[in-house]
């Protein structure tokens, strides 16, 4: 049985407010005010600033988990993040499609490298007039040990680089080949430029 975006998964909605989002963790980019971050989680946003990591990754994830099973109403991810290791937004994009509450993006200042993935798994894609994205093969985190065991990494993150470009073909509308094609030159695109490519739906606060 599909439960997403069932809102009897939850039966009556609750009678207060989820407990705060957990501060970021350590490279997450510069954290705000434990007052801010609280107000947010309360108007169920949650925030992907700077490079994605594992670490960031996995609180963006307890967020976002913890917010689903409050209720079945949007929750809103805001994006200022210009990349970051490919595996750790695989995880951010599991949580997505295992969601019931539905996902809306929103680009405030940059969305670029693996963080696109993240963008294209949400249900609906919104940016600032002004923000930008950057097309560009998202980075494999650093391996080592023996020749095997780099070869067998280098294969996972071929299959899950497949999984991202066939992804943003299904969203974009885009051919297969334009978009590797794209992913490989480093396309950059303003937001004007995003909405005609397919990446985004719509532009906020558009004059």
């Amino acid at each position: 049985m599909n439960l997403r975006h069932d809102p009897m998964r939850w039966g009556q909605p609750p009678h207060h407010s989820p407990e705060p989002w957990p501060p970021p963790h350590p490279g997450a980019g510069p954290g705000l005010p434990g007052w801010l971050e609280e107000r947010l989680f309360e108007q169920r946003i949650v925030m992907v600033r700077g490079p994605l990591t594992y670490e960031s990754a996995s609180g963006t994830a307890a967020a976002l988990l913890t917010l689903d099973a409050a209720g079945p109403a949007p929750v809103q991810l805001h994006v200022a993040s210009d990349g970051g290791e490919l595996s750790a937004a695989l995880s951010v994009i599991d949580v997505i499609d295992a969601m019931a509450a539905p996902v809306q993006a929103l680009v405030t200042s940059q969305a670029g490298g693996a963080v696109i993935g993240v963008l294209a798994a949400a249900d609906k894609r919104l940016a600032y007039r002004h923000a930008r994205f950057k097309l560009t093969e998202p980075r494999a985190a650093g391996v080592t040990g023996t020749a095997d065991e780099v070869t067998r990494a280098a294969g996972q993150h071929l299959r899950e680089l497949e999984e991202v470009v066939l992804r943003l073909v299904e969203v974009t509308g885009q051919s297969r080949s334009r978009i590797e094609d794209d992913l490989a030159a480093g396309r950059s695109l303003s937001a004007e430029e995003a909405v005609e490519y397919g990446l985004i739906d719509e532009i906020v606060g558009k004059a």
